[in-house]
């Protein structure tokens, strides 16, 4: 399968790229993005044969579909990095919270949030392509909070490979970032940044396409890539697990083989909803896909009235901060395949010039046609909390936004599958306010919840209160580039 440009070719790159040339160099013409030519169909067949197939095994087959140019031993070793998880036959598991609303819970692998799904098989395959290709790789992040722990986790020690990691300080829970700052690998480097996340993914797009900082890489004969969701080596694996959870539903006859569901997404950068309309569009049968945001609701206005507005909002930090995001990378995918490169071009160029663009009537009709979206304030996030804490399941606060547009978006009395992006305990002080506790610490969260509520704490959580600080790194934005050279 070839991968080209959501905002069209420029004659100086390929007009078309290879799956492990358009993750090495995510960056496209004109600060575009890259994607499949043409998505692979699944027809009931595919479905129906898959029915059983472990998790590992539904990854090799969507794979086969894709057609990418990685090598199936490569492959299976990456896969193998689900074997980390905590059940490693069904590493996404669903759990029922209401009679046709079912949680898939993306967060059971090493750093507890579902960065881990598509971060721990695609770390391998990225440093495995650098290490047969001889060549040395610096992989950026920029992290709202989970995709850093999941980044560094995955590539820690790796082979031909450094990493650099870029938080907004004061914008991730604590336990975030102990994740990253007390990682102790020497190929890794985590900056705080004084800013938001926009900032630092604003930087990190600037630096995949600043010709001057590569050539300060080359240098050192270091090659840039990136490891947020601009990159589709993420997304191939985002797709997988909307699959395997409609499967389960099947295997489970809670629906039957062809029936359609909704999905509810947490909003963030859009890679995760991003998946899901990507499947339905290859044939798995989905009503619609249900975006749920906080209060930094921007992307409600887009798909309910067609307006992206950069200048009417000033970005606010909340009890659910990984989707403290106003400048959402994966809709750019979702206008090109609807409107396609030129439009998509000319409405990405709008954003950046003017801060805003929008859609014609008919273009939101087209963008309806799959989403619908609601938000939710941090009190009605802490509401659902406390309610279903009640009834015996904790979530976590971007998992609580889900519910509000479970409850008032669905026209049909369809199943419902929610996605629950990150364990409590990654926010567990908001979680305890929730259910009418005051505490002063991360630490003392975490003991509270399970002491009155009964569910375990993971050990590689409560370690994290004991490690040493390694990267004490915070700087101006302006100073990001000087602060990479220096580590690289």
């Amino acid at each position: 399968m070839k991968f080209i440009e959501t905002r069209g070719n420029d004659g100086v790159k390929p007009s078309e790229v290879t799956f492990s040339d358009a993750i090495l160099s995510p960056s496209a013409s004109f600060g575009g993005l890259y994607v499949p030519k043409r998505l692979p169909d699944l027809d009931l067949g595919f479905f129906k044969e898959h029915i059983d197939s472990s998790y590992k095994e539904l990854c090799s087959a969507l794979f086969e579909k894709f057609d990418v140019d990685i090598e199936g031993d490569d492959l299976q070793r990456a896969l193998d990095r689900y074997d980390l998880f905590d059940d490693p036959e069904d590493p996404v598991p669903l759990s029922r919270i209401e009679q046709d609303a079912f949680v898939s819970e993306l967060w059971h692998g090493p750093t507890r949030a579902f960065k881990d799904m598509a971060l721990q098989p695609f770390g391998y395959i990225l440093s495995r392509l650098a290490q047969k290709r001889g060549e040395k790789y610096l992989i950026m992040a920029a992290t709202s909070g989970d995709t850093g722990p999941a980044t560094l986790e995955s590539f820690k020690d790796a082979s031909s490979v450094k990493v650099v990691c870029l938080y907004p300080a004061g914008g991730t829970s604590d336990v975030q970032r102990l994740q990253m700052v007390t990682e102790d690998a020497k190929n890794e480097k985590v900056i705080g940044i004084r800013g938001d996340f926009d900032d630092a993914q604003n930087a990190l797009k600037s630096l995949l396409a600043s010709e001057s900082f590569k050539e300060s890489l080359k240098r050192s004969h270091t090659r840039l890539s990136a490891a947020n969701s601009v990159n589709f080596g993420r997304i191939i694996f985002q797709i997988i697990y909307h699959i395997y959870s409609y499967l389960q539903l099947v295997k489970r006859k809670e629906i039957s083989m062809g029936e359609p569901v909704y999905l509810v997404v947490p909003s963030g950068n859009f890679g995760n909803a991003l998946g899901g309309y990507y499947a339905k569009k290859m044939g798995l049968p989905v009503e619609k896909i249900l975006i749920a945001s906080n209060i930094n609701n921007i992307l409600t206005d887009l798909i309910t009235e067609g307006e992206y507005n950069l200048g009417s909002r000033t970005l606010v930090q909340t009890t659910s901060p990984a989707m403290d995001i106003l400048k959402s990378s994966n809709i750019e995918r979702i206008l090109f395949d609807k409107f396609g490169g030129e439009r998509t071009k000319e409405l990405m160029e709008s954003l950046e010039r003017e801060g805003s663009y929008r859609l014609s009537e008919e273009e939101l009709q087209m963008l309806r046609e799959d989403f619908d979206a609601t938000f939710s304030s941090d009190e009605e996030g802490k509401a659902v909390i406390a309610r279903y804490a009640e009834r015996g399941y904790i979530m976590d606060p971007h998992t609580a936004t889900c519910l509000k547009a479970y409850e008032t978006l669905r026209k049909k009395s369809l199943k419902t599958i929610i996605y629950s992006t990150a364990e409590w305990t990654k926010f567990s002080p908001t979680v305890c306010e929730a259910l009418g506790h005051e505490v002063e610490s991360d630490l003392e969260a975490l003991k509270w919840v399970s002491e009155h509520y009964g569910v375990k704490v993971p050990e590689m959580i409560l370690d994290l209160f004991g490690k040493e600080v390694v990267h004490d790194t915070v700087i101006d934005k302006e100073r990001i580039e000087e602060e990479i050279l220096k580590f690289i």
